[in-house]
């Protein structure tokens, strides 16, 4: 039987320290201070979590895209124990290696399309990103060409939240912050195909990548960093034939592609890196989340032969690093992540997930008038929320769409995403564990559907 009044004593308990002590990332400080945490998580088991009053909710996101096999894989937990068991940490600076490290950067290797052949590991997507940005200017100061140091991005991409990637970053809220914009970063305008293929009659050329470099000077253009997904800049899907145009325009200007596959990396697209979709050989893929399905922190950078060959033949210290790179026991828990991953077949699951996520959609868009442009990869999906979808008119920014429809789903035990810093969209975002099932994935467009309905009652 459980003490409700010393379980109620310990909600308030932590609640207030909670308050006084630990400040949240991407979470608005003052609301935070008035209103407490929303949720104290306290346990999970295949797509559900549970918070501390016994409450369970289906995670519709994989909490932050990165728990891709879901909670309670004992088997993770285990090849964790046994790692910190026999050798907890050890360094990878001057030349220290171990076992795990080892074998997860061949496993990588051998995974990762195209001429992939090394791997410098991290502890997350911003240090991943990080590390590709200096890793590319460093490869062409190696090859006598260190005026080559600017990075384009594109809008609405989200990178990390480092003094760089944070600039690389094309959304506000996030370059803005605390002045950390700049550093040698420029935003393009982004999905353009026929001005990446030189098409200047489009009314949308300026601003785009190619339109940057040319007036850049390609001798300035370090790399391109495009996600062949976007994420958290509202789930967009690369249109057909871009990533390939991007790739062709950078290699007619000496200019590395860097594959962002952060969230789209190990499956969560329906194969195994989103850029393999498009068939495109990146010369650096940054990786992280879904690397140890979140159970460790961990992140990689992979290298392409070219830039390996270039960097190994240098005399010179390489002058980064992490103190977790290489990491034995989150590189013990990749392996045994990507293991599981091949094992349960859960990239054929993710694919064949996608097509009940799709007709689920279908249902909503049907049902719901403002449902509108719903996209599904695997599982990382989408859908807008508009005024009148007919003629593409937007929700009034105070009704604030996505946030609410995602509360309402928050209330019946869904945990979703709502992205709506852009001013005139309202995205709200899906993507659950790998592991999950059609009866699961019907429940979610179940309670989305329920939702809806609420929302729209809420409209008059």
């Amino acid at each position: 039987m459980v003490n409700v009044s010393a379980s109620t004593s310990k909600i308030q308990e932590l609640s207030e320290l909670d308050k006084k002590y630990f400040l949240h990332p991407t979470t608005v400080p003052k609301a935070f201070i008035e209103e407490g945490p929303k949720i104290i998580f306290s346990e999970g088991n295949g797509i559900r979590v549970k918070d501390i009053k016994g409450d369970s909710y289906i995670d519709g996101v994989s909490m932050l895209w990165n728990v891709n096999l879901g909670y309670g894989q004992k088997e993770l937990a285990d090849a964790a124990h046994q790692q910190l068991s026999k050798l907890p940490y050890s360094s990878s600076f001057y030349g220290y290696s171990n076992e795990p490290a080892i074998r997860l950067a061949e496993k990588i290797v051998s995974l990762a399309p195209g001429k992939s052949s090394a791997v410098f590991y991290t502890s997350g997507g911003s240090e991943s990103n990080e590390t590709a940005f200096k890793l590319a200017r460093y490869y062409w100061s190696l090859k006598g060409k260190s005026e080559k140091k600017i990075i384009i991005s594109i809008k609405r991409s989200y990178h990390g939240a480092t003094i760089a990637t944070g600039s690389a970053t094309g959304i506000e809220g996030f370059h803005n912050f605390s002045g950390s914009s700049g550093n040698d970063m420029i935003h393009a305008k982004g999905h353009l195909t026929n001005c990446e293929l030189g098409d200047k009659t489009d009314p949308e050329y300026e601003g785009c990548i190619r339109d940057v470099i040319e007036k850049e000077g390609a001798h300035r253009i370090a790399a391109v960093i495009l996600e062949p997904i976007q994420g958290a800049g509202g789930v967009h899907v690369s249109p057909d034939g871009y990533l390939q145009a991007v790739k062709k325009l950078c290699e007619e200007n000496e200019v590395l592609f860097i594959a962002d596959e952060v969230i789209s990396g190990f499956g969560r697209t329906g194969k195994m890196f989103g850029v393999n979709h498009w068939e495109v050989e990146p010369d650096i893929i940054c990786v992280a989340k879904g690397i140890t399905s979140g159970y460790s922190q961990l992140g990689a950078v992979i290298l392409s032969e070219e830039l390996r060959e270039t960097l190994v033949q240098t005399e010179q210290i390489l002058g980064h690093g992490f103190t977790y790179s290489g990491h034995p026991t989150a590189c013990a828990v990749g392996l045994k992540t990507i293991e599981i991953i091949e094992r349960d077949n859960l990239v054929e699951n993710a694919a064949n997930m996608e097509k009940i996520l799709k007709e689920g959609f279908v249902y909503l868009q049907d049902k719901h008038p403002h449902v509108a442009k719903t996209r599904a990869v695997g599982l990382l999906a989408g859908f807008d929320l508009q005024a009148d979808r007919d003629n593409d008119v937007p929700f009034e920014q105070s009704i604030r769409a996505a946030k609410t429809v995602v509360e309402e789903c928050f209330k019946r035990k869904l945990i979703l995403r709502a992205a709506d810093f852009e001013v005139g969209k309202n995205i709200v975002a899906v993507a659950p564990p790998l592991v999950i099932n059609k009866q699961e994935l019907e429940e979610v467009i179940g309670i989305i559907d329920d939702a809806l309905t609420s929302f729209e009652k809420s409209l008059g």
